[in-house]
């Protein structure tokens, strides 16, 4: 079974480049393991990054031993609901794409605070008004 979004919708990629995902296939998602759950698709910034720092959760250190290049601001990034929540109570919440962020979110984390983050961009451009 497919994995869902918080919008309803077929969970998509998060990012490949790097390669994220607790099991480092591109997407948040849970395959029913309830432990850690990179599930909340960032799109990482600075303050962010600062913030999981302060937090014990150095995500832009690389660490070749485990394949981790390290995180630059832009990079997408399936991070777990809890740093995510606490980054946004402290005001360092990171961007968000919706389509890439696990419903199993949403448990912890309303949808109208991911839609205050949410830097989704529909694929087909053409209804858009200039």
């Amino acid at each position: 079974m497919t994995e869902r979004n918080v919008l309803g919708g077929d969970l998509e990629e998060c990012g490949t480049e790097p390669m994220t995902g607790f099991h480092r296939d591109g997407c948040c998602a849970t395959r029913g393991d309830d432990r850690v759950m990179h599930t909340v698709c960032a799109v990482v910034t600075d303050t962010f990054l600062a913030h999981q720092a302060a937090i014990g959760n150095d995500l832009s250190t690389p660490r070749p031993e485990y394949g981790f290049p390290g995180l630059r601001p832009g990079d997408p990034w399936c991070v777990t609901a809890h740093n995510w929540l606490r980054a946004h109570h402290d005001g360092a919440a990171a961007p968000v794409r919706l389509a890439a962020t696990n419903e199993s979110v949403l448990r912890m984390i309303p949808l109208e605070i991911l839609r205050q983050h949410a830097v989704d961009v529909p694929g087909d451009l053409s209804g858009l008004e200039p």
